[in-house]
């Protein structure tokens, strides 16, 4: 191919300027014809020839600019190329007409890691709503009221009523202040201790929850029916209900069993038991008064003259922790079975219920009637968490399985007696 374009080369250079019949010209020699006919060309001083060499144009790199990590979507198909600079292509692309398979797999890549880059909208945490303040700390202050009168009254329902009626002066009482003041710090800071254990574990998993609300009862000898938290346990998962269910009787029993011991050691045992009303002794009780009083027989109940401050708030607080620990429906006990146990816990709550009932009515223990009405009404089965395929892990498993004990040695099961 080379000596044809040389041959076309030479035989134009060798025609004259204007054609003519009679032959070459003085001043343009003419050259000596081949056998072909062609002109023939001198082989002792051929001409270099030039040869182009075909110019390869690589393309500029584009910079791609990142698209805002909210509006980038991850692709839709593996159609997603870049721009190639390889030797594939004699005419700056692939020799095919399409992307190859290494272009394909770089784009996707750079796709994926600039979608994890930005989470999806819905993702993001949501605000916790607004929690009312107004009702919680009024009932909170009422509740510290009633806790001082009963304590002033030496929870006697006698001086209760006669306090309520007007029938005695209130203005002695009031001068003396330090029964009424003791119960009321003791009772209301295992309660708080109780409530602030939920409370805290809801901020610590940004579960919707209300302040605590306190119940004030003036015309019973506590002063109080404890107090209760609203939250949305929906949004929580198995472990995160397990913590929140449990962490408020462990932190009532933090603050309940000082208050116990220090108020069983205040026993007068002087004082005769008087009257007809008694509070059945739950065994945390019976074992703290064997530990701390081994020269005295324990008792299995205590009048209401008998009780001090502390030895009546301790009292509550083993009432309170012992009935919320009952593994039934929503209580803290319901919340720990449903987290050990899943499905199954649905059955315990069942049984626990029946024998609950059969106690009621064989031991004629009514008091406790109005506690399984409102079990009931509330529901006897606890309700799925946000995602109950969440381990336990062995320690909590460890704790809540030991923390089945708690209703047994604190809830005094026969309650009050009359």
């Amino acid at each position: 191919m080379g000596k044809l374009c040389w041959v076309c080369y030479a035989g134009r250079m060798s025609e004259p300027t204007t054609p003519s019949d009679e032959g070459p010209t003085a001043a343009e020699p003419s050259l000596p014809l081949g056998d072909s006919g062609e002109a023939a060309v001198p082989a002792e001083t051929p001409p270099e020839p030039t040869t182009v060499e075909p110019t390869t144009v690589e393309p500029a790199p584009v910079e791609t600019p990142l698209p805002e990590p909210a509006e980038v979507a991850p692709p839709e198909s593996s159609d997603l190329a870049l721009p190639t600079t390889g030797d594939d292509s004699t005419a700056g692309g692939p020799s095919d007409g399409g992307p190859s398979d290494g272009d394909e797999i770089f784009a996707e890549a750079i796709a994926a890691e600039t979608v994890a880059a930005a989470p999806p909208l819905g993702e993001l945490p949501e605000p916790l709503p607004r929690r009312k303040i107004a009702l919680p700390v009024t009932l909170f202050i009422c509740t510290c009221a009633s806790t001082f009168f009963v304590g002033l009254a030496e929870f006697t329902p006698r001086l209760i009523e006669e306090y309520l009626a007007g029938a005695r002066p209130l203005g002695p009482a009031l001068l003396s202040p330090a029964n009424g003041l003791l119960y009321m710090v003791a009772v209301i800071g295992i309660l708080l201790s109780h409530e602030m254990g939920h409370f805290v574990m809801t901020l610590l998993y940004r579960i919707p929850a209300s302040l605590p609300f306190f119940i004030p009862v003036p015309i019973m000898p506590f002063g109080t029916m404890g107090a209760v938290i609203a939250m949305d346990g929906r949004k929580a998962n198995r472990k995160e209900m397990f913590d929140m269910g449990l962490a408020g009787p462990l932190a009532g029993l933090v603050i309940c069993v000082p208050v116990l011991v220090l108020g069983i050691l205040a026993i007068d045992p002087k004082v005769a038991p008087t009257g007809t009303i008694e509070l059945h002794n739950p065994l945390l009780i019976e074992w703290l008064h064997g530990w701390l009083r081994p020269a005295e027989p324990v008792p299995r109940f205590f009048a209401l003259n008998q009780m001090n401050p502390l030895l009546m708030a301790g009292w509550v607080g083993m009432l309170i922790t012992g009935l919320n620990m009952m593994p039934v429906s929503q209580l803290d006990g319901g919340h720990v079975i449903y987290a050990l146990f899943g499905g199954t816990a649905r059955k315990i709550a069942r049984a626990f219920l029946i024998a609950s009932i059969a106690y009621i009515i064989i031991e004629d223990r009514y008091i406790w009637a109005v506690m399984v009405i409102l079990v009931t009404l509330i529901g006897v089965d606890h309700p799925p968490t946000a995602d109950d395929t969440v381990p336990m892990g062995f320690w909590r498993r460890a704790i809540g399985y030991a923390s089945l004990a708690i209703p047994v040695v604190c809830f005094p099961i026969r309650g009050i007696v009359m």
